[in-house]
């Protein structure tokens, strides 16, 4: 029998009925329901697309008994929602099926794809926030000013140009013309394989193996993918912490702080930063979400074999297990980085706890 607790008036409670059990309980309940309902809806548009994945497997010359009974191996000779039972039940057995394009299991595609997206986005987003968060703050410092002028020109052009063509463009000029990048992929052809992948970061793995040639010249294919990504993170962090230090400084506390004396660095960031911090949190995890779920023309333009390529690749190929286990990987972790958002809620803002 569960233990009980005294709730101070003079009645008893369970355990777990504390609000820490009950916010857990919340929590994997948004999880599960979130997750159910993208894997429902992503398996239903995959099957009323006008694409057959039985034609990708046993070609169009097919005999119509090969064709039936490959549909049939399938599955696809079952109710919809039948279907989605049985492939959830697989999932949850960690079976996410084997990809028709590279007769691969779906999951040990997953896992050799997913670190160089992740490796792609992390360095995007440190770029991002990095030059994003001081831009804002001393764009809503110096409102009106030149400086401000500018800052906000460079976050409009990284917000609304379109990705693919500053990509094909950093491309030309960079590699094309000037040659001080590396070209597509993530190494060049003669470094391939030569570092033990561990993580699958292949600048994290080169460190570990102290192998600095293969680090520099990996180096030389991300940092162009990276800073593009990073220019369309830093436009967005850096447009919203403006917009959260300006509503910050017109408030009756900095004043008051400006009057006691305090030092101008003092006020700015020990006070009106500090106050925004919360909210900035929100808009930092967002960036890295979007980065890792909407860096597929990046991948694509600079032939990186991330999980984005993998998912386009795989829909035009109708290759459905792959498109749904990358949608459900992608969809996991934009969760988890909410969820991660809202604990350091708990850490940075004492309200919420």
């Amino acid at each position: 029998m569960a233990s009980v607790e005294n709730n101070g008036n003079g009645r008893r409670r369970s355990p777990l009925s504390s609000p820490a059990v009950v916010l857990t309980f919340k929590t994997l309940g948004s999880i599960i329901i979130t997750m159910l309902g993208l894997a429902f809806i992503t398996f239903v548009i995959g099957r009323v697309m006008p694409i057959d994945p039985v034609l990708s497997i046993v070609g169009e010359q097919a005999s119509k008994s090969t064709y039936d009974d490959a549909y049939a191996a399938l599955g696809l000779d079952k109710p919809i929602i039948v279907q989605f039972f049985y492939y959830i039940w697989d999932v949850l057995h960690g079976d996410f099926g084997t990809s028709l394009l590279t007769a691969r299991p779906v999951v040990d595609d997953l896992i050799r794809r997913f670190p160089a997206t992740l490796e792609l986005a992390t360095l995007g987003t440190i770029m991002g926030v990095t030059l994003g968060v001081p831009l804002g703050v001393l764009a809503a410092v110096n409102k009106g000013s030149w400086f401000d002028q500018i800052a906000r020109v460079v976050a409009l052009i990284g917000y609304s140009m379109p990705i693919f063509w500053l990509g094909l463009m950093g491309l030309l000029v960079f590699y094309g013309i000037l040659g001080w990048v590396g070209g597509p992929g993530r190494v060049d052809i003669f470094y391939a394989d030569i570092v033990p992948s561990v993580t699958g970061m292949i600048l994290l793995d080169s460190i570990l193996d102290g192998n600095w040639d293969v680090f520099w010249n990996a180096m030389s294919h991300i940092i162009l993918p990276a800073t593009i990504l990073g220019y369309y993170s830093l436009a967005y962090i850096s447009r919203m912490t403006r917009s959260f230090m300006l509503e910050q400084m017109s408030a009756e506390y900095i004043t008051t702080a400006r009057v006691k004396g305090l030092p101008e660095r003092t006020v700015i960031w020990g006070h009106a930063f500090k106050n925004i911090l919360v909210q900035l949190i929100t808009v930092i995890a967002l960036s890295y979400a979007n980065l890792l779920e909407g860096s597929v023309l990046t991948e694509i333009i600079f032939s990186w074999p991330g999980i984005g390529s993998y998912i386009t690749t795989a829909l035009l190929s109708a290759d459905m297990n792959a498109v749904l286990g990358g949608t459900i990987v992608v969809g996991l972790v934009f969760v988890l980085l909410n969820i991660f958002s809202d604990l350091l809620y708990r850490v940075f803002d004492p309200r919420a706890k």
